[in-house]
């Protein structure tokens, strides 16, 4: 009898104890089985995960988070551990230091990757894990903020921007059915931006603990990233038909026909989304120093940074939001009409100046920000010949970048006098408004109802 007894309690292979504890388990574990299965059910949602797209928006959130980790690291070092004008020196040198060997070298990045068709997954893995040692590396100099510091910045710099190109020329490969270019781009980038929303936290908790601690985030999410990169649908490395671009009259006289060789309309969306990411470069430097002298009413510094930076990324992501619910055909005409809303807004703020109204500006900016470069990527996509895709958008990230950094330069060198400020943003807005509505002038029209086609 004695022996019959266990028998029983282990039918199940356990006792009551044993059984209490998987019920446990299984309740801690449900909230993030759950909220996994919910993600993969909204990133694979009408076709994308049939045609890989899903596993693109994946990887892109993956990117988003570890890049995010690694600007809280570089914030709390550069910009918030000193007063207001040793910051704004250390801010000019990061940008120097880092910025102008990028320049130099990001011309190089597009016809490099054109070399390796048969290698997407694998050069967006190796951006990965590039990220990943280089994180490693800063964690060493980011506690004493040391010269050392910097290149190890522009390595990252250089490998988030290679990855970047490469993810924008993969994208036509993976289009669902019914999908236009615009709601593929906004929904990978959607993605990236929710993912940092929730590592920006994560990683100030982390810097909390220790300034390195958020570099040792970003690279365990890198390395996650460089497996992922491999589970992208094979056909992303094929390159069958990448040599048959037709080249027109014009761009039969050039070797390597790339942003200068396409539509009007192409170049001149280039220039005003040029305008917009100088905004973007203006407003967060001298935005930044403003409210660290003179905060909104009734507010610290850090809390007014906290409104205005909120204000703008909540507005960039309605702004990705907006761009995958649209169904528009139209780039240029979506370019147009963002730099109009974004002028009209500036100059209110110009003339209305106030603590509202700088929240107001940054929110338009990151919406219409958002709109406007998910369009131009659109119309490389559609317009480009995928010979020389990859080429033309390194180019064009090149030229924005540069452009953020011209942006930011005049933010940290302006006088910290809000309605000048404002003026000035309105100005370089102002310029880019006429670039946009050149370009709606200048808009083949047979591509309205067109969806690119790719091999």
């Amino acid at each position: 009898m004695s022996s019959v007894a266990p028998a029983r309690s282990s039918d199940d292979g356990s006792g009551p104890a044993k059984r209490a504890g998987r019920a446990v388990g299984r309740a801690l574990h449900l909230p993030f089985t759950g909220t996994a299965r919910g993600i993969r059910r909204a990133t694979h949602a009408h076709g994308a995960g049939e045609s890989g797209l899903g596993k693109l928006i994946e990887l892109h959130a993956i990117n988003g988070a570890g890049d995010m980790m690694i600007t809280v690291a570089l914030a709390s070092t550069v910009f918030f551990s000193v007063p207001t004008d040793e910051a704004r020196g250390r801010v000019a040198l990061y940008l120097a230091i880092t910025m102008a060997p990028f320049t130099l070298l990001a011309p190089v990045i597009g016809p490099l990757l054109d070399r390796l068709p048969h290698g997407r997954r694998a050069s967006m893995a190796a951006a990965m894990l590039a990220r990943a040692l280089l994180a490693l590396i800063m964690s060493g100099a980011v506690e004493t903020g040391g010269i050392q510091l910097y290149p190890a910045a522009l390595g990252v710099l250089v490998a988030s921007k290679s990855y970047g190109v490469v993810r924008s020329a993969v994208v036509p490969r993976l289009l669902p059915p019914k999908f236009s270019l615009v709601k593929a781009n906004s929904r990978v980038t959607l993605a990236g931006l929710l993912a940092t929303g929730v590592a920006a936290p994560a990683g100030a908790g982390l810097n909390a603990i220790g300034p390195q601690w958020p570099l040792y985030g970003a690279c365990a999410i890198f390395v996650w990233g460089a497996f992922a990169a491999f589970t992208l649908p094979h056909r992303v490395d094929e390159a069958k038909g990448e040599r048959r671009a037709r080249l027109s009259t014009h761009e039969a006289h050039s070797k390597r026909p790339g942003l200068r060789t396409v539509s009007r309309s192409v170049l001149c969306g280039l220039l005003a989304n040029a305008s917009m990411r100088a905004l973007s470069g203006f407003l967060i430097f001298f935005l930044a120093f403003l409210l660290r002298e003179h905060p909104l009413a009734g507010q610290s510094a850090a809390v007014s940074l906290g409104i205005v930076g909120v204000s703008a990324g909540v507005g960039n992501a309605c702004g990705t939001a907006v761009g995958a619910w649209l169904r528009a055909r139209a780039p240029e005409a979506i370019i147009a009409s963002v730099l109009c809303l974004t002028l009209g807004v500036a100059v209110l703020a110009a003339v209305f100046f106030s603590g509202l109204f700088m929240a107001v500006l940054g929110a338009t900016a990151g919406f219409c920000q958002a709109l406007a470069k998910l369009s131009l990527d659109a119309m490389i996509q559609r317009d480009v010949p995928e010979a020389v895709r990859t080429s033309a958008f390194a180019r064009s990230e090149t030229l924005l970048q540069v452009a953020w950094v011209l942006g930011g330069a005049i933010g940290i060198a302006l006088p910290l006098n809000g309605v000048l400020g404002m003026s000035v943003a309105a100005a370089i807005v102002a310029l880019g408004t006429a670039m946009a509505l050149r370009g709606v002038a200048s808009a083949p029209r047979h591509h309205g109802a067109s969806r690119p086609r790719v091999a």
